[in-house]
């Protein structure tokens, strides 16, 4: 990959990370809930499952999912029942009434890192949506491996960074979650539902 390519992909990517999705609503609300420190474990997981999603588009299961309309059908409706699950408990989790991090010590680092992976898989059109991005900036004549490895370096990062604003805007606005914190989980549960019941019905 060129360096010319590179920069293109970059800018890409950086337009790709700031488009709303499942991962950015898990940050905010995360980083509501227990603090940014806290919310880099969702956001590691988070950035490993778009590593995943990226060698999956790459090394060919966008292909078969292209082609056996049932099995990507099963994937949406299972990624789908993930999200509205994971909306239930963002929607009954404990409002940060006392400030942000206090319930800190109540989230497990490798249960939210878990919940950021499988969010980041939950999306099998992200698997397809890669498997068209990618080829754009793919050199069919270099090895595969080395370009793997740039792209989804540099899509991590650029996801990584993206997602820390997030949550540490969600840590500054401690004092209005104290009032409305609720209601905070509520939309956010309610919006990961909506999402998740959009999922298999969306062509």
């Amino acid at each position: 990959m060129t360096l010319d390519t590179w920069l293109v992909y970059l800018a890409a990517t950086i337009g790709l990370s700031l488009t709303p999705g499942p991962n950015g609503l898990l940050a905010l609300t995360h980083g509501a809930l227990y603090g940014p420190g806290k919310t880099l474990a969702t956001i590691a997981g988070g950035a490993l499952g778009f590593v995943a999603v990226i060698g999956l588009s790459m090394f060919g299961i966008a292909s078969l999912l292209s082609l056996a309309g049932e099995l990507l059908l099963v994937m949406k409706v299972v990624g789908g029942l993930y999200l509205v699950w994971l909306g239930v408990q963002v929607w009954r989790s404990p409002t940060p009434g006392g400030g942000v991090g206090t319930l800190a010590g109540r989230a497990s680092g490798w249960a939210m890192a878990r919940q950021g992976f499988l969010s980041a898989l939950a999306n099998p059109k992200v698997i397809l949506f890669f498997a068209a991005f990618l080829p754009q900036f793919i050199d069919p004549k270099a090895g595969l491996g080395l370009q793997f490895a740039i792209m989804a370096a540099t899509f991590a990062l650029v996801e990584c960074l993206t997602e820390l604003f997030i949550a540490g805007f969600a840590g500054r606005v401690s004092g209005w979650l104290g009032r409305c914190g609720k209601g905070f989980n509520r939309t956010c549960g309610g919006l990961f539902v909506l999402l998740g019941a959009w999922l298999p019905l969306s062509r």
